[in-house]
């Protein structure tokens, strides 16, 4: 019953995961077939209301997900060095993988919501183009997953191996 549940679990993970890079990525379609007008490096744009809502169900589907695998997952509480050398491998990768999630988190969640922001409805501008933020995060969804599913499964080995 117990693997049913984890493998379940990494599904749902993987699933929202997914969901959030493929909404950030039609997003990214929809704000391109919205009006604007470049010059060099320059553009002026209308904003996309949908590229804004896509956005934003990728940004909470993005931090749902990274917050179902670390709550599963538990913490990897090494405080030093150490520890570190002196923890199991199954220990040692799922701290490894807790960090390139959090990593991964922060700079596709700051992109997507540079992206989301950028098609705000009061938000008609010209300046510099910023293209590709939504699709970037989106992109980085499916990398999180990958870590999210490695941190799961490696955590719940080394409480496997403590007990």
């Amino acid at each position: 019953m117990g693997k049913i549940v984890g493998v379940l679990l990494c599904l749902l993970i993987v699933g929202m995961d997914v969901a959030g890079g493929l909404l950030g990525i039609q997003a990214e379609v929809s704000q391109n077939r919205a009006k604007h007008m470049r010059l060099w490096i320059f553009e002026c744009k209308e904003p996309s209301q949908e590229a804004f809502r896509l956005g934003l169900a990728a940004v909470c589907f993005f931090i749902f997900a990274h917050v179902v695998a670390s709550l599963m997952g538990g913490c990897a509480c090494i405080c030093s060095q150490q520890e570190f050398e002196n923890a199991s491998p199954n220990r040692q990768i799922a701290l490894v993988c807790l960090i390139f999630a959090w990593l991964i988190l922060a700079i596709g969640v700051s992109m997507l919501v540079i992206g989301t922001l950028s098609n705000n409805k009061s938000r008609a501008s010209c300046g510099f183009s910023h293209h590709h933020f939504l699709s970037i995060g989106g992109i980085l969804c499916f990398v999180h997953a990958l870590f999210c599913v490695g941190h799961y499964v490696s955590a719940t080995a080394a409480n496997e191996e403590g007990k």
